[in-house]
């Protein structure tokens, strides 16, 4: 606590430099990783949903969630031959 009193106090943060625009929050990765995030944290909730509230097994939602990820992958690889193909 009295490190940061003393950063601030002493003017320390002026001697730092600005996090460039690449690592800003709104900067198109941070978003990517903010996106990943809330992705990840829908896949939790509904895992927990499968399993406690719908008493599906573990595996059972771990496969559900597989054959999910190979469907959209199928999809996005369909749609970009589709769109790529000239």
């Amino acid at each position: 606590k009295s490190a940061f009193i003393n950063f601030i106090n002493d003017k320390e943060w002026k001697s730092i430099e600005p996090v460039s625009s690449w690592f800003g929050p709104s900067s198109f990765l941070m978003s990517s990783m903010s996106a990943l995030f809330k992705l990840s944290m829908w896949i939790r909730h509904g895992h927990g949903y499968l399993t406690e509230n719908l008493g599906m097994p573990v595996w059972g939602s771990y496969a559900v969630f597989g054959l999910a990820t190979l469907f959209l992958g199928m999809v996005l690889g369909l749609v970009s031959a589709a769109f790529g193909a000239d």
